[in-house]
């Protein structure tokens, strides 16, 4: 339990207010934020579902308090696990994993749900709405926890503040977000590519694997592609510890997500109507 009171230690706490202050001062860190945003509405449609549902058997007033509780304590949960993940992330062959999952994550995306999945009880009292949003929003955050933890890339200011900021935004315009996403399916698959990208440069920094990549890009290859690059006037460079890897591993992991969604999607659709015609 040490590592939570850490969590509330001034000392901890001025720190965190300082780092900020830094990054903010950086164009990267508003590009993460806006990542982390709209990663964090493409995966909570069902988190803000459960919501709705568990609180919908409230009286009226009490069904506001149980949906500001109920997000508040989903969120400071969500903030936490994805802190103790972004931390593990330090450690070799983790972020390869987390960005094998986002990719599965990624083109699930893409894939239509069966009708009735995520069905929530309704609660009849304030505490037991906001239990079941909390306890429901763990369960099924697995997938957000990953994701944001992966666009943070290290930087707990950037995925405190981005978590805080998105999912309230989801609780409040959950159903004008979800008619959005519905009419605007190009969004989903924006947002899929997106995933893919994230996943590609998470595990290209994997501490793993970035020394093996950079040394092979610093041989032939790597100074073949820079003097390509170079004729077509592109400032992109592979040799020498650039950063074209993690550009080419991003841009292979979107066409991964969008190839493998696809493929899935169509198999799942083709699957649903052979269902409804047997």
């Amino acid at each position: 339990m040490n590592w939570l009171w850490q969590i509330f230690d001034p000392a901890t706490i001025s720190a965190f207010f300082t780092q900020f202050q830094a990054e903010m001062q950086h164009p990267a860190f508003w590009v993460a934020l806006g990542k982390i945003m709209w990663i964090n509405i493409l995966l909570s449609g069902d988190n803000a579902l459960v919501i709705a549902m568990a609180c919908r058997g409230l009286p009226p007033r009490q069904r506001f308090w149980g949906m500001i509780l109920g997000a508040g304590v989903a969120v400071f949960l969500r903030i936490i696990f994805t802190g103790i993940v972004v931390t593990l992330m330090a450690l070799p062959f983790l972020k390869l994993v987390g960005g094998l999952a986002l990719l599965f994550i990624a083109a699930k995306l893409l894939v239509p749900e069966h009708e009735g999945e995520g069905d929530v009880d309704a609660a009849a009292h304030l505490w037991a709405a906001v239990q079941i949003v909390a306890i429901a929003d763990i369960v099924m955050s697995l997938d957000n926890v990953i994701a944001v933890a992966a666009a943070a890339n290290g930087s707990i200011p950037l995925l405190v503040i981005g978590l805080a900021i998105s999912v309230p935004l989801i609780v409040a315009g959950a159903a004008l977000i979800m008619a959005l996403l519905t009419r605007l399916p190009a969004l989903v698959w924006a947002g899929a590519g997106l995933l893919g990208w994230v996943a590609g440069e998470v595990m290209a920094t994997d501490p793993a694997i970035q020394p093996a990549m950079h040394a092979f890009f610093n041989g032939p290859v790597g100074v073949g592609l820079d003097g390509v690059l170079s004729s077509l006037g592109l400032g992109l460079r592979f040799a020498n510890g650039g950063h074209g890897g993690e550009v080419l591993l991003g841009l292979i992991g979107i066409a991964v997500v969008l190839l493998v969604g696809s493929i899935w999607r169509r198999r799942k659709l083709e699957a649903a109507e052979h269902s409804a015609t047997a």
